[in-house]
Protein backbone atom coordinates (compact mmCIF):
# COMPACT_ATOMS: atom_id res chain seq x y z
CA UNK A 1 0.00 0.00 0.00
CA UNK A 2 1.42 3.16 -1.14
CA UNK A 3 0.68 6.54 1.32
CA UNK A 4 0.19 9.64 -0.16
CA UNK A 5 2.09 12.68 1.31
CA UNK A 6 0.11 14.48 3.73
CA UNK A 7 -1.45 17.69 3.20
CA UNK A 8 -0.43 20.88 4.95
CA UNK A 9 -3.87 21.26 6.53
CA UNK A 10 -2.90 17.81 7.82
CA UNK A 11 0.30 18.71 9.28
CA UNK A 12 -1.11 21.69 11.15
CA UNK A 13 -3.73 19.83 12.73
CA UNK A 14 -1.15 16.90 13.60
CA UNK A 15 0.86 19.73 14.96
CA UNK A 16 -2.02 21.06 17.25
CA UNK A 17 -3.04 17.73 18.56
CA UNK A 18 0.21 17.04 20.09
CA UNK A 19 0.44 20.60 21.59
CA UNK A 20 -3.24 19.84 23.07
CA UNK A 21 -2.11 16.63 24.13
CA UNK A 22 1.22 18.31 25.99
CA UNK A 23 -0.90 21.02 27.66
CA UNK A 24 -3.31 18.81 28.87
CA UNK A 25 -0.84 15.94 30.03
CA UNK A 26 0.18 18.89 32.19
CA UNK A 27 2.79 17.75 35.18
CA UNK A 28 2.15 14.28 34.29
CA UNK A 29 5.18 12.69 32.85
CA UNK A 30 4.98 11.33 29.06
CA UNK A 31 6.23 7.41 30.65
CA UNK A 32 3.11 7.62 32.79
CA UNK A 33 0.66 8.80 30.15
CA UNK A 34 1.52 6.02 27.43
CA UNK A 35 1.75 3.33 29.83
CA UNK A 36 -1.77 3.99 31.48
CA UNK A 37 -2.81 4.69 27.49
CA UNK A 38 -0.94 1.09 26.93
CA UNK A 39 0.87 2.82 23.77
CA UNK A 40 4.48 2.96 23.26
CA UNK A 41 6.17 6.43 25.21
CA UNK A 42 7.68 6.77 21.49
CA UNK A 43 4.51 6.60 19.89
CA UNK A 44 2.87 9.26 22.26
CA UNK A 45 6.74 11.30 21.91
CA UNK A 46 6.15 11.06 18.36
CA UNK A 47 2.46 12.38 17.85
CA UNK A 48 3.22 15.06 21.27
CA UNK A 49 6.23 16.60 18.86
CA UNK A 50 3.92 16.11 15.59
CA UNK A 51 5.83 13.54 13.71
CA UNK A 52 2.79 11.54 13.40
CA UNK A 53 0.35 13.86 12.36
CA UNK A 54 -2.33 11.15 12.10
CA UNK A 55 -2.48 8.72 14.73
CA UNK A 56 -5.35 6.10 14.37
CA UNK A 57 -8.16 7.17 16.23
CA UNK A 58 -7.85 4.25 18.94
CA UNK A 59 -4.61 5.70 19.97
CA UNK A 60 -5.91 8.98 20.12
CA UNK A 61 -8.93 7.51 22.02
CA UNK A 62 -6.64 5.97 24.44
CA UNK A 63 -4.28 8.98 25.19
CA UNK A 64 -7.76 11.54 25.23
CA UNK A 65 -8.80 8.93 28.08
CA UNK A 66 -6.27 8.61 30.06
CA UNK A 67 -6.27 12.30 30.09
CA UNK A 68 -9.63 12.91 30.84
CA UNK A 69 -10.18 14.78 27.23
CA UNK A 70 -13.50 14.31 25.64
CA UNK A 71 -13.34 13.28 21.91
CA UNK A 72 -15.15 15.84 20.86
CA UNK A 73 -13.44 18.45 22.51
CA UNK A 74 -10.21 17.12 21.16
CA UNK A 75 -11.84 17.29 17.24
CA UNK A 76 -13.07 20.47 18.29
CA UNK A 77 -9.81 21.76 19.26
CA UNK A 78 -7.45 20.40 16.51
CA UNK A 79 -9.78 21.33 13.65
CA UNK A 80 -9.74 25.13 13.83
CA UNK A 81 -6.42 26.92 12.94
CA UNK A 82 -4.80 28.60 15.29
CA UNK A 83 -5.55 31.88 17.01
CA UNK A 84 -3.38 34.64 17.24
CA UNK A 85 -2.54 34.51 20.77
CA UNK A 86 0.20 34.14 22.57
CA UNK A 87 1.91 30.46 23.85
CA UNK A 88 0.52 30.42 26.59
CA UNK A 89 -2.57 32.86 26.56
CA UNK A 90 -5.69 30.10 25.71
CA UNK A 91 -4.19 27.29 27.38
CA UNK A 92 -6.41 27.63 31.19
CA UNK A 93 -9.67 28.43 29.00
CA UNK A 94 -8.98 25.18 26.31
CA UNK A 95 -7.90 22.68 28.93
CA UNK A 96 -11.26 24.48 31.27
CA UNK A 97 -13.07 23.94 27.80
CA UNK A 98 -11.80 20.04 27.50
CA UNK A 99 -12.46 19.35 31.29
CA UNK A 100 -16.08 19.55 30.85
Amino acid sequence: MVRLPLTPAEIERGQRLGALLRRARAGRSMLEVALAACVSPETLRKIESGRVATPAFPTIAAIADVLDLSLDAVWAEISQPERDVGPTASIPNTLERLAS
